[in-house]
């Protein structure tokens, strides 16, 4: 070997041990990794920061951003709310939300899709009475799945799709990956669904961080005048209610409270439902019953806010300026732009009017708030912040131009009309331009570890390949196979692909594996494409441990899950992936 590959090979070897101890950060070991490169001469100067630029990297944050979009408009509200019912079987919800999950995770960003359906799995888990680690490791692997099917479900397939393009000149389309990889998903969520919940280790323990935990408020909504809900009776928003996990307490009509239910209540423009609920909850029902937040004259106030709205909690100490007035007597609307939105007051009933209500020391605000101005409302109150809990507000007017913006996007880009990332960008912008995304809060989308850890890996990647290094590893596999048939050079790769990826992060997985697959390719005389689909799938499949994906170490906490509960249900998941996935790739990518 050369130094170049003998230094580079110490390098991999040293970052992947770094990997799998876990006492640094990934993103700072890859930056390290990449400097150190630079400095022994192993990355040109004029290319060690390339990987910033690479159209993957650009991708990924791209896709974070829509998905956040898409999250904001309610378009996800639009598909669960019809879809979840707390007293379908285990088997049945696993298999709807495992579906779910799938289709989303091949339309954005798998981690997105995870982190948008485990507070509704956790909520059905709640109201069916049973423990969320029975159902949140299924849909894990399911939005795992999902995004092998198309190029922007996960960012595996993205590297890969930019390696070939590097190498072959073209790169995978939208939708090269569906023949394979959904037939795999399909496979895979079938096996979920009928059997391989029943291998998880049930516990009663749930999540301490979940979102089961979100406090309760006492909180409002007004109907406004051109709601579809006028001339209903209260007592048919129980469903919605029921779906959203809020409870109906009371109606007040002309500043008088109805106490009890008021079932048999005609609603009628301007009436204003008494609610309890969790923040997440009561901007479901709001969005789901397109409530607004208070009266008509202060909803087009707030949402005339120039860059959005934002929701903070706050605990009220003694001495503040609210402790002991109202916010209507303190002029908190007029003064601030801002709404009291919930109160929390433990063991003590309300009777009027959240904002005539006076405040008490220790009692929790849910303040709504024009964006950025959230610190000097809380200063202003003389109250202390609680900590961030991501809470946002649903921007439902929004939903379907969200939606369509998104799938032209896809539609151009997987007919070839506009370049993925220029698609992708003007969905961004788009989403900004009619208010979908603050602009304030685009970046905050964007997992920044990721873009490092990306941006640092393709340099010493393409550094690898440049070396010949990839050629010795490809000679070394195809060594170890010598004399059999290709199409087990193919299981070994993937053997070898899937094993790494279950222990590193997959993306560092893919930038290894993909170049040393066209490398097995060309050895053999044979497509690069099969060997490239089968580092697809592989880097992908990553269920032994809750280190080997990040949707399986989101469901780590939440799930009350041990480190060697993964294996049992993703073993034999691995090997089914492997069984349907070589024959898939010879049929649909022939050798």
């Amino acid at each position: 070997m050369t130094f170049d590959q003998t230094a580079l090979f110490a390098i991999f070897a040293a970052v992947f041990g770094l990997f799998l101890w876990g006492r640094f950060r990934y993103d700072i070991v890859a930056f390290s990794a990449l400097l150190v490169a630079v400095v022994l001469g192993l990355v040109p100067t004029a290319e060690a920061f390339s990987g910033f630029g690479h159209p993957a990297t650009l991708v990924v944050a791209l896709v974070l951003i829509v998905s956040a979009g898409l999250v904001r408009s309610g378009a996800v509200f639009l598909i669960t709310r019809t879809l979840v019912d707390s007293s379908r079987s285990l088997g049945g919800h696993i298999g709807l939300m495992g579906g779910v999950g799938a289709v989303l995770s091949a339309f954005m960003n798998n981690v997105a899709a995870l982190a948008l359906l485990m507070p509704v799995d956790i909520q059905t888990a709640r109201k069916a009475g049973r423990a969320p680690g029975l159902s949140l490791m299924p849909l894990s692997f399911a939005t795992i799945l999902g995004g092998m099917a198309t190029l922007i479900g996960t960012p595996p397939n993205i590297i890969i799709a930019s390696i070939r393009q590097e190498s072959l000149g073209e790169p995978f389309g939208m939708f090269d990956f569906a023949p394979v990889g959904g037939i795999v998903a399909l496979v895979g969520l079938a096996f979920v669904a009928l059997v391989g919940w029943r291998l998880i280790p049930q516990r009663q323990e749930a999540a301490g961080n979940s979102e089961a935990q979100l406090s309760d408020y006492i909180a409002e909504l007004t109907i406004p005048d051109d709601s579809d809900l006028i001339g209903k009776r209260l007592g048919t928003l129980d469903k919605d209610a029921e779906q959203a996990d809020v409870a109906i307490l009371g109606l007040i009509r002309d500043s008088k409270r109805h106490y009890g239910r008021a079932a048999g209540a005609v609603l009628q423009a301007g009436d204003t439902l008494v609610l309890e609920a969790r923040p997440d909850a009561l901007d479901e029902f709001r969005t789901t019953l397109s409530l607004h937040f208070s009266d008509s004259a202060r909803q087009e106030t707030l949402t005339a806010a120039g860059d959005g709205l934002e929701v903070i909690e706050v605990v009220v100490p003694e001495g503040a300026r609210i402790d002991g007035r109202s916010a209507q007597s303190l002029g908190l609307a007029w003064r601030q732009n801002a709404v009291l939105l919930g109160l929390a007051r433990q063991g003590r009933r309300l009777t009027k009017h959240i904002r005539q209500t006076e405040i008490e020391a220790g009692d929790i605000l849910l303040l709504l708030c024009p964006r950025e101005r959230g610190n000097d409302v809380t200063e202003w109150l003389g109250c202390l912040p609680l900590a961030q809990r991501g809470l946002a507000v649903t921007a439902n007017d929004k939903t379907w131009a969200a939606i369509g913006l998104f799938g032209l996007a896809v539609l151009a880009a997987s007919t070839g009309v506009i370049y993925l990332p220029i698609a992708l960008g003007l969905v961004v912008v788009s989403y900004v331009l009619i208010k979908v995304l603050p602009v304030a809060e685009i970046y905050d989308h964007v997992e920044w570890p990721v873009v490092v850890l990306l941006g640092s890996m393709i340099p010493l990647g393409a550094a690898l390949d440049a070396s010949g290094g990839t050629q010795l590893i490809a000679n070394g596999l195809i060594g170890l196979t010598q004399g059999l048939p290709s199409w087990v050079v193919l299981t070994v790769l993937m053997v070898v692909t899937m094993t790494l990826s279950d222990v590193l992060n997959n993306t560092a997985t893919a930038i290894v594996a993909a170049p040393v697959g066209i490398q097995m390719a060309t050895t053999l005389g044979v497509s690069p494409d099969p060997f490239l689909m089968a580092v697809a799938v592989a880097a992908s499949a990553a269920f032994l441990t809750p280190i080997g994906h990040k949707n399986n170490t989101l469901v780590l906490g939440p799930g009350g899950y041990q480190f060697g509960d993964y294996w049992r249900m993703g073993l034999p998941l691995e090997i089914l992936v492997i069984a349907v996935s070589i024959p898939s790739i010879l049929i649909f990518w022939p050798l």
